[in-house]
């Protein structure tokens, strides 16, 4: 599909702005969320990458889907603990909006696939 690819770099885009973002975190998080965050982004890379090749996808895309989620939460609370200002924390969910509803497509995409 045209789409996982699609997704898969927009996942990687994502992880590279992501690093401009984690830098500024201070030094005491450089091993707490930053890692945490840095390794949560690359599961949902890897997940991404596994989804694209199974054949039943479903379990897969509720992972990736909560996947997404987690980082979300985490994003949010690196902006409440003003880690990073309110410009990078904007950029960052647009990006990860966007690969949500890609995921929320392909989601509908398999199910309208399982129905037919």
């Amino acid at each position: 599909m045209l789409q996982d690819l699609k997704i898969k770099q927009k996942c990687e885009d994502m992880i590279i702005y992501a690093y401009t973002a984690l830098r500024q975190y201070p030094r005491a998080e450089k091993y707490g969320l930053a890692a945490d965050t840095k390794t949560a982004m690359y599961e949902l890379l890897r997940l991404i990458v596994i989804c694209n090749k199974k054949y039943y996808k479903k379990t897969t895309l509720q992972e990736v889907d909560t996947q997404l989620d987690i980082i979300r939460s985490f994003v949010r609370m690196a902006y409440k603990m003003q880690y990073i200002n309110f410009k990078k924390y904007e950029l960052w969910t647009a990006r990860l909006d966007e690969i949500g509803r890609m995921i929320g497509g392909w989601m509908n995409t398999c199910q309208a696939a399982r129905d037919k």
